[in-house]
Protein backbone atom coordinates (compact mmCIF):
# COMPACT_ATOMS: atom_id res chain seq x y z
CA UNK A 1 0.00 0.00 0.00
CA UNK A 2 2.63 2.41 0.87
CA UNK A 3 4.25 2.02 -2.59
CA UNK A 4 1.64 2.18 -4.36
CA UNK A 5 1.10 5.90 -2.72
CA UNK A 6 4.13 7.24 -2.11
CA UNK A 7 6.24 4.65 -5.14
CA UNK A 8 3.59 4.76 -7.72
CA UNK A 9 1.73 7.87 -7.16
CA UNK A 10 -1.23 5.79 -7.02
CA UNK A 11 -4.30 7.56 -4.98
CA UNK A 12 -4.48 6.34 -1.73
CA UNK A 13 -8.46 5.61 -2.34
CA UNK A 14 -7.37 3.33 -5.29
CA UNK A 15 -4.74 2.32 -3.19
CA UNK A 16 -6.02 0.70 0.19
CA UNK A 17 -9.45 -0.68 -1.95
CA UNK A 18 -6.97 -2.85 -4.36
CA UNK A 19 -5.05 -3.75 -0.88
CA UNK A 20 -8.05 -4.62 0.93
CA UNK A 21 -9.53 -6.45 -2.23
CA UNK A 22 -6.46 -8.82 -2.67
CA UNK A 23 -6.28 -9.27 1.48
CA UNK A 24 -9.59 -10.76 1.29
CA UNK A 25 -8.79 -13.15 -1.76
CA UNK A 26 -5.45 -14.36 0.06
CA UNK A 27 -7.15 -14.81 3.42
CA UNK A 28 -9.59 -17.25 2.10
CA UNK A 29 -12.25 -15.14 3.15
CA UNK A 30 -15.52 -16.56 1.61
CA UNK A 31 -16.20 -14.86 -2.30
CA UNK A 32 -19.77 -14.31 -1.25
CA UNK A 33 -18.82 -12.16 1.40
CA UNK A 34 -16.04 -9.88 -0.19
CA UNK A 35 -18.24 -7.77 -1.74
CA UNK A 36 -20.49 -7.45 1.64
CA UNK A 37 -17.35 -6.79 3.98
CA UNK A 38 -16.26 -4.03 1.39
CA UNK A 39 -19.80 -2.47 1.21
CA UNK A 40 -20.10 -2.73 4.88
CA UNK A 41 -17.01 -1.00 5.71
CA UNK A 42 -17.36 1.74 3.35
CA UNK A 43 -20.53 2.57 4.54
CA UNK A 44 -19.87 2.28 8.18
CA UNK A 45 -17.62 6.05 7.61
CA UNK A 46 -20.61 7.93 6.22
CA UNK A 47 -22.77 6.20 9.06
CA UNK A 48 -20.44 7.27 11.63
CA UNK A 49 -18.39 10.31 10.82
CA UNK A 50 -19.37 11.69 6.99
CA UNK A 51 -22.03 14.26 8.36
CA UNK A 52 -20.03 14.99 11.67
CA UNK A 53 -16.71 15.94 9.16
CA UNK A 54 -18.80 17.57 6.53
CA UNK A 55 -20.45 19.73 9.20
CA UNK A 56 -17.10 20.43 11.45
CA UNK A 57 -15.56 21.24 7.93
CA UNK A 58 -18.54 24.02 7.25
CA UNK A 59 -17.86 25.30 10.82
CA UNK A 60 -14.11 25.57 10.11
CA UNK A 61 -14.26 27.60 6.81
CA UNK A 62 -16.84 29.28 8.26
CA UNK A 63 -14.22 30.71 10.94
CA UNK A 64 -12.22 31.53 8.52
CA UNK A 65 -14.13 33.24 5.57
CA UNK A 66 -15.57 35.43 8.67
CA UNK A 67 -11.83 36.01 10.75
CA UNK A 68 -14.08 34.56 14.19
CA UNK A 69 -10.50 31.64 13.84
CA UNK A 70 -7.96 35.10 14.00
CA UNK A 71 -10.30 36.16 17.07
CA UNK A 72 -10.05 33.02 18.31
CA UNK A 73 -6.21 32.59 17.87
CA UNK A 74 -5.74 35.79 19.48
CA UNK A 75 -7.42 34.76 22.49
CA UNK A 76 -5.42 31.91 22.94
CA UNK A 77 -2.52 33.88 23.01
CA UNK A 78 -3.53 36.36 25.17
CA UNK A 79 -4.21 33.41 27.75
CA UNK A 80 -1.44 31.44 27.54
CA UNK A 81 1.55 33.30 25.56
CA UNK A 82 3.10 33.65 22.50
CA UNK A 83 5.93 30.95 23.06
CA UNK A 84 4.17 28.08 23.44
CA UNK A 85 0.90 27.90 21.13
CA UNK A 86 1.73 24.17 20.74
CA UNK A 87 1.25 23.45 24.39
CA UNK A 88 -1.79 25.26 24.56
CA UNK A 89 -2.98 23.54 21.41
CA UNK A 90 -2.40 20.27 22.92
CA UNK A 91 -4.24 21.10 26.52
CA UNK A 92 -7.20 22.27 24.35
CA UNK A 93 -7.55 19.56 22.71
CA UNK A 94 -7.10 17.44 26.15
CA UNK A 95 -9.69 18.58 27.26
CA UNK A 96 -11.82 19.02 24.49
CA UNK A 97 -11.70 14.96 23.95
CA UNK A 98 -13.07 14.11 27.24
CA UNK A 99 -16.73 14.97 26.05
CA UNK A 100 -16.20 14.78 22.02
CA UNK A 101 -14.53 11.89 19.75
CA UNK A 102 -10.68 12.61 19.12
CA UNK A 103 -11.89 12.90 15.30
CA UNK A 104 -14.55 15.47 15.33
CA UNK A 105 -12.42 17.42 17.61
CA UNK A 106 -9.53 17.69 15.15
CA UNK A 107 -12.11 19.19 12.63
CA UNK A 108 -14.00 21.69 15.22
CA UNK A 109 -9.89 22.48 16.53
CA UNK A 110 -8.29 22.70 13.35
CA UNK A 111 -9.30 26.36 12.12
CA UNK A 112 -7.66 27.92 15.62
CA UNK A 113 -4.66 25.58 14.62
CA UNK A 114 -3.96 27.30 10.89
CA UNK A 115 -5.08 30.68 12.79
CA UNK A 116 -2.21 29.83 15.35
CA UNK A 117 0.61 29.04 13.08
CA UNK A 118 0.01 32.60 11.36
CA UNK A 119 -0.20 34.23 14.30
CA UNK A 120 3.13 32.75 15.89
CA UNK A 121 4.94 31.25 13.34
CA UNK A 122 4.85 28.13 15.14
CA UNK A 123 5.49 25.25 12.44
CA UNK A 124 2.07 24.08 11.03
CA UNK A 125 3.31 20.15 11.71
CA UNK A 126 4.05 20.38 15.10
CA UNK A 127 0.88 22.05 15.87
CA UNK A 128 -1.22 19.02 14.06
CA UNK A 129 1.26 16.68 16.05
CA UNK A 130 0.19 18.26 19.52
CA UNK A 131 -3.66 18.99 18.64
CA UNK A 132 -4.13 15.35 17.65
CA UNK A 133 -1.97 13.39 20.52
CA UNK A 134 -3.96 15.75 23.02
CA UNK A 135 -7.39 15.08 21.58
CA UNK A 136 -5.92 11.41 21.08
CA UNK A 137 -4.56 10.96 24.91
CA UNK A 138 -7.94 12.21 26.45
CA UNK A 139 -9.97 9.86 24.01
CA UNK A 140 -8.58 6.70 25.35
CA UNK A 141 -7.94 7.66 28.86
CA UNK A 142 -10.62 9.94 30.55
CA UNK A 143 -14.14 8.98 31.03
CA UNK A 144 -16.70 9.87 29.36
CA UNK A 145 -15.53 8.87 26.16
CA UNK A 146 -17.16 5.63 25.13
CA UNK A 147 -13.80 3.26 25.63
CA UNK A 148 -12.83 3.95 29.14
CA UNK A 149 -15.95 3.67 30.38
CA UNK A 150 -17.06 0.66 28.67
CA UNK A 151 -13.65 -1.12 29.76
CA UNK A 152 -14.45 0.02 33.56
CA UNK A 153 -17.85 -1.60 33.50
CA UNK A 154 -16.30 -5.15 31.67
CA UNK A 155 -13.81 -4.73 34.04
CA UNK A 156 -16.18 -4.77 37.08
CA UNK A 157 -15.04 -1.07 38.43
CA UNK A 158 -18.15 0.49 36.07
CA UNK A 159 -19.11 2.37 39.43
CA UNK A 160 -15.58 3.90 40.35
CA UNK A 161 -15.57 6.39 37.32
CA UNK A 162 -14.11 8.53 39.05
CA UNK A 163 -10.97 6.44 40.06
CA UNK A 164 -10.77 5.72 36.73
CA UNK A 165 -10.71 9.85 35.89
CA UNK A 166 -8.19 10.46 38.09
CA UNK A 167 -5.85 7.80 36.97
CA UNK A 168 -6.68 8.73 33.06
CA UNK A 169 -5.46 12.59 33.93
CA UNK A 170 -2.53 10.89 35.82
CA UNK A 171 -1.24 8.85 33.42
CA UNK A 172 -2.02 11.58 30.55
CA UNK A 173 0.89 14.13 32.09
CA UNK A 174 3.63 11.45 31.10
CA UNK A 175 2.36 11.13 27.21
CA UNK A 176 1.52 14.76 26.89
CA UNK A 177 4.82 15.67 27.62
CA UNK A 178 6.09 13.30 25.31
CA UNK A 179 4.38 14.05 22.33
CA UNK A 180 4.77 18.10 22.93
CA UNK A 181 8.79 16.84 22.58
CA UNK A 182 8.26 15.16 19.79
CA UNK A 183 6.17 17.75 18.03
CA UNK A 184 8.65 20.23 18.36
CA UNK A 185 11.19 17.86 17.33
CA UNK A 186 9.44 16.98 14.12
CA UNK A 187 7.93 20.12 13.35
CA UNK A 188 11.54 21.01 12.42
CA UNK A 189 11.97 18.18 9.95
CA UNK A 190 8.60 17.89 7.94
CA UNK A 191 7.03 20.55 5.98
CA UNK A 192 3.24 20.22 5.52
CA UNK A 193 1.82 21.61 2.33
CA UNK A 194 0.03 24.96 3.17
CA UNK A 195 3.99 25.73 4.73
CA UNK A 196 5.50 24.61 1.55
CA UNK A 197 3.39 26.82 -0.64
CA UNK A 198 3.58 30.52 0.20
CA UNK A 199 0.68 32.65 1.32
CA UNK A 200 -1.94 32.84 -1.19
CA UNK A 201 -2.49 35.75 -0.20
CA UNK A 202 0.79 37.64 0.39
CA UNK A 203 -0.37 39.43 3.76
CA UNK A 204 1.56 39.40 6.64
CA UNK A 205 -0.85 38.62 10.08
CA UNK A 206 -2.06 42.11 10.52
CA UNK A 207 -2.34 42.88 7.09
CA UNK A 208 -4.52 39.73 6.57
CA UNK A 209 -6.83 40.69 10.17
CA UNK A 210 -7.27 44.07 8.69
CA UNK A 211 -8.45 42.77 5.23
CA UNK A 212 -11.48 41.34 7.19
CA UNK A 213 -12.52 45.00 8.82
CA UNK A 214 -14.08 44.74 12.20
CA UNK A 215 -13.36 41.17 13.19
CA UNK A 216 -16.51 39.27 15.32
CA UNK A 217 -16.09 39.22 18.94
CA UNK A 218 -14.94 36.42 21.03
CA UNK A 219 -17.84 35.20 22.48
CA UNK A 220 -19.95 34.59 18.83
CA UNK A 221 -16.50 33.54 17.79
CA UNK A 222 -16.36 31.14 20.24
CA UNK A 223 -20.34 30.16 19.86
CA UNK A 224 -19.61 27.26 17.35
CA UNK A 225 -17.05 25.46 18.84
CA UNK A 226 -18.16 25.52 22.28
CA UNK A 227 -22.21 25.09 21.77
CA UNK A 228 -21.24 21.40 20.06
CA UNK A 229 -18.51 20.68 22.42
CA UNK A 230 -21.21 21.60 25.78
CA UNK A 231 -23.97 19.30 23.95
CA UNK A 232 -22.16 16.31 23.36
CA UNK A 233 -20.64 16.83 27.36
CA UNK A 234 -24.42 16.86 28.41
CA UNK A 235 -25.07 14.06 26.91
CA UNK A 236 -22.21 12.08 28.08
CA UNK A 237 -23.27 13.09 31.59
CA UNK A 238 -27.07 12.17 30.81
CA UNK A 239 -25.78 8.82 29.45
CA UNK A 240 -23.50 8.45 32.33
CA UNK A 241 -25.94 8.96 35.24
CA UNK A 242 -28.64 6.84 33.16
CA UNK A 243 -31.14 9.81 33.68
CA UNK A 244 -34.57 9.25 31.81
CA UNK A 245 -37.25 11.61 31.04
CA UNK A 246 -37.97 14.25 28.17
CA UNK A 247 -34.98 16.74 28.93
CA UNK A 248 -32.51 13.82 28.77
CA UNK A 249 -33.85 12.53 25.99
CA UNK A 250 -33.41 16.14 24.58
CA UNK A 251 -29.86 15.62 25.98
CA UNK A 252 -28.78 12.87 24.31
CA UNK A 253 -30.37 14.00 21.10
CA UNK A 254 -28.54 17.31 20.92
CA UNK A 255 -25.42 15.98 22.03
CA UNK A 256 -25.03 12.94 19.16
CA UNK A 257 -21.92 14.42 17.14
CA UNK A 258 -24.04 15.00 14.12
CA UNK A 259 -26.40 17.10 15.97
CA UNK A 260 -24.43 18.82 18.11
CA UNK A 261 -22.31 19.65 15.04
CA UNK A 262 -25.71 20.68 13.25
CA UNK A 263 -26.10 23.62 16.02
CA UNK A 264 -23.11 24.39 15.94
CA UNK A 265 -23.52 25.36 11.89
CA UNK A 266 -26.28 27.32 12.92
CA UNK A 267 -24.21 29.36 15.00
CA UNK A 268 -21.87 29.31 12.30
CA UNK A 269 -24.85 30.98 10.02
CA UNK A 270 -25.10 33.70 12.48
CA UNK A 271 -21.09 35.02 11.99
CA UNK A 272 -22.05 35.02 8.41
CA UNK A 273 -24.64 37.32 8.93
CA UNK A 274 -23.49 39.61 11.69
CA UNK A 275 -20.42 39.90 9.60
CA UNK A 276 -22.38 40.94 6.36
CA UNK A 277 -21.40 37.54 4.41
CA UNK A 278 -24.60 35.71 4.06
CA UNK A 279 -24.29 35.47 0.40
CA UNK A 280 -21.30 33.73 0.70
CA UNK A 281 -22.80 30.62 2.32
CA UNK A 282 -23.90 28.86 -1.02
CA UNK A 283 -20.03 29.21 -2.31
CA UNK A 284 -18.80 28.28 1.21
CA UNK A 285 -20.93 24.61 2.08
CA UNK A 286 -19.94 23.99 -2.05
CA UNK A 287 -16.41 24.66 -1.31
CA UNK A 288 -16.15 22.53 2.03
CA UNK A 289 -18.10 19.42 0.07
CA UNK A 290 -15.24 19.66 -2.93
CA UNK A 291 -12.52 19.52 -0.07
CA UNK A 292 -14.17 17.43 2.50
CA UNK A 293 -15.32 14.57 -0.50
CA UNK A 294 -11.47 13.36 -0.83
CA UNK A 295 -11.25 12.69 2.94
CA UNK A 296 -14.40 10.99 3.16
CA UNK A 297 -13.71 8.63 0.56
CA UNK A 298 -9.77 7.77 1.92
CA UNK A 299 -11.38 7.64 5.11
CA UNK A 300 -13.93 4.69 4.23
CA UNK A 301 -11.43 3.06 1.94
CA UNK A 302 -9.27 2.96 5.04
CA UNK A 303 -12.71 1.15 7.28
CA UNK A 304 -12.74 -1.31 4.66
CA UNK A 305 -9.04 -2.23 4.88
CA UNK A 306 -10.35 -2.72 8.81
CA UNK A 307 -12.72 -4.73 8.22
CA UNK A 308 -11.23 -7.20 5.65
CA UNK A 309 -8.56 -7.53 8.39
CA UNK A 310 -11.20 -8.52 10.92
CA UNK A 311 -12.38 -10.83 8.43
CA UNK A 312 -9.52 -12.21 7.70
CA UNK A 313 -8.98 -14.28 11.09
CA UNK A 314 -6.68 -12.06 12.42
CA UNK A 315 -7.97 -11.01 15.50
CA UNK A 316 -9.00 -14.47 16.24
CA UNK A 317 -5.83 -15.82 15.89
CA UNK A 318 -4.73 -13.21 18.29
CA UNK A 319 -7.03 -14.52 21.03
CA UNK A 320 -5.93 -17.92 20.46
CA UNK A 321 -2.22 -16.47 21.69
CA UNK A 322 -3.47 -14.83 24.61
CA UNK A 323 -2.06 -17.45 27.09
CA UNK A 324 1.19 -16.75 26.11
CA UNK A 325 1.26 -13.77 27.13
CA UNK A 326 -0.35 -14.18 30.35
CA UNK A 327 3.06 -14.02 32.32
CA UNK A 328 3.48 -10.33 31.12
CA UNK A 329 0.92 -8.96 34.01
CA UNK A 330 -0.35 -5.82 33.15
CA UNK A 331 1.65 -5.40 30.14
CA UNK A 332 -0.80 -8.27 28.56
CA UNK A 333 -3.65 -6.03 28.08
CA UNK A 334 -1.22 -3.55 26.47
CA UNK A 335 0.11 -5.54 23.96
CA UNK A 336 -3.15 -7.05 23.21
CA UNK A 337 -4.75 -3.45 22.43
CA UNK A 338 -2.12 -2.48 20.53
CA UNK A 339 -2.32 -5.88 18.15
CA UNK A 340 -5.70 -5.42 18.10
CA UNK A 341 -5.74 -1.04 17.04
CA UNK A 342 -3.30 -2.24 14.43
CA UNK A 343 -5.07 -4.79 12.97
CA UNK A 344 -8.14 -3.12 13.05
CA UNK A 345 -7.73 0.45 13.38
CA UNK A 346 -10.52 1.76 15.71
CA UNK A 347 -9.45 2.33 19.31
CA UNK A 348 -12.83 2.23 20.71
CA UNK A 349 -13.03 -1.24 19.37
CA UNK A 350 -9.68 -2.30 20.40
CA UNK A 351 -10.38 -0.82 23.54
CA UNK A 352 -13.96 -2.95 24.58
CA UNK A 353 -12.61 -5.87 22.68
CA UNK A 354 -10.18 -6.32 24.94
CA UNK A 355 -11.37 -6.03 27.87
CA UNK A 356 -13.65 -8.83 27.13
CA UNK A 357 -10.76 -10.82 26.66
CA UNK A 358 -9.31 -9.74 30.02
CA UNK A 359 -11.80 -9.76 32.10
CA UNK A 360 -11.55 -13.29 32.94
CA UNK A 361 -7.78 -13.33 33.37
CA UNK A 362 -7.41 -10.07 36.02
CA UNK A 363 -6.94 -12.38 38.94
CA UNK A 364 -4.21 -14.43 36.82
CA UNK A 365 -2.60 -11.00 35.60
CA UNK A 366 -2.07 -10.38 39.37
CA UNK A 367 -4.66 -7.28 38.91
CA UNK A 368 -7.35 -7.83 41.89
CA UNK A 369 -7.76 -4.28 43.54
CA UNK A 370 -9.65 -1.35 42.34
CA UNK A 371 -6.15 0.26 41.85
CA UNK A 372 -4.88 -2.30 39.84
CA UNK A 373 -7.53 -3.36 37.74
CA UNK A 374 -7.95 0.23 36.70
CA UNK A 375 -4.27 0.59 35.76
CA UNK A 376 -5.46 -2.02 33.52
CA UNK A 377 -8.03 -0.27 32.06
CA UNK A 378 -5.51 2.47 31.46
CA UNK A 379 -3.22 -0.14 29.79
CA UNK A 380 -5.54 -1.11 27.36
CA UNK A 381 -5.96 2.81 26.47
CA UNK A 382 -2.19 3.04 26.15
CA UNK A 383 -2.41 0.19 23.52
CA UNK A 384 -5.38 1.39 21.69
CA UNK A 385 -3.44 4.25 20.88
CA UNK A 386 -0.43 2.50 19.19
CA UNK A 387 -0.55 2.81 16.61
CA UNK A 388 -2.64 5.16 14.36
CA UNK A 389 -1.89 4.38 10.62
CA UNK A 390 -3.80 3.65 7.30
CA UNK A 391 -6.18 1.81 8.31
CA UNK A 392 -7.66 4.39 11.25
CA UNK A 393 -9.94 7.34 9.97
CA UNK A 394 -8.27 9.29 12.62
CA UNK A 395 -5.01 9.26 10.61
CA UNK A 396 -6.79 10.27 7.53
CA UNK A 397 -8.44 13.12 9.21
CA UNK A 398 -5.34 14.29 10.82
CA UNK A 399 -2.80 13.85 7.49
CA UNK A 400 -5.50 15.62 5.38
CA UNK A 401 -6.93 18.54 7.68
CA UNK A 402 -3.37 18.60 8.62
CA UNK A 403 -2.48 19.15 5.10
CA UNK A 404 0.19 16.14 5.12
CA UNK A 405 1.27 13.78 2.65
CA UNK A 406 0.63 9.97 3.51
CA UNK A 407 4.55 9.78 4.26
CA UNK A 408 4.58 12.58 6.47
CA UNK A 409 1.50 11.22 8.29
CA UNK A 410 3.42 8.02 9.17
CA UNK A 411 6.45 10.38 10.17
CA UNK A 412 4.67 12.57 12.45
CA UNK A 413 1.02 11.00 13.51
CA UNK A 414 2.14 7.12 13.27
CA UNK A 415 5.17 8.17 15.22
CA UNK A 416 3.91 9.98 17.61
CA UNK A 417 0.98 7.76 18.50
CA UNK A 418 3.85 4.89 18.92
CA UNK A 419 5.36 7.57 21.06
CA UNK A 420 2.46 8.52 23.43
CA UNK A 421 1.11 4.64 23.73
CA UNK A 422 5.06 2.73 25.28
CA UNK A 423 5.43 6.61 26.79
CA UNK A 424 2.12 5.94 28.74
CA UNK A 425 2.86 2.04 29.23
CA UNK A 426 5.86 2.82 31.06
CA UNK A 427 3.87 5.60 33.57
CA UNK A 428 1.25 2.79 34.31
CA UNK A 429 3.95 0.27 34.93
CA UNK A 430 5.79 2.97 37.34
CA UNK A 431 2.92 3.56 39.28
CA UNK A 432 2.11 -0.41 39.07
CA UNK A 433 5.72 -0.46 41.35
CA UNK A 434 4.79 2.18 43.43
CA UNK A 435 1.61 1.01 44.64
CA UNK A 436 3.41 -2.77 44.76
CA UNK A 437 6.35 -0.92 46.84
CA UNK A 438 3.89 1.32 49.36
Amino acid sequence: MLLMISKWHIHPFLSIMLIALVLALLSEVPLTQVPKIIGEGFASTFTSIGIVIILGALIGLILEKTGAALTLADGVIRVIGQRRPGLALELMGWVVAVPVFCDSGFVILNPIRQALARRTGAPSVTLTVCLACGLYIAHVFIPPTPGPIAAAQTLGIGENLLLVMGLGTAVSVFPLLAAYGYARYIGRRVQSTEEALPDETGQTYEALKASYGQLPGIGLSMAPLVVPILLMALSSVAGMLHLSGKVAELCLFLGTPMMALATGTLFAFMLLVKTGKRGEFFDITDHTLRTVGPILFVTAAGSVLGRVIAASGLMEYITTQAPVLQTLGVFFPFLVAALFKTAQGSSTVAITTTAGLIAPLLPALGLVSPVEVTLAVMAIGAGAMTVSHANDSYFWVVTRFGNLTVEDGYRTHTTATLITGVTSMMAIALIKWIIGVV
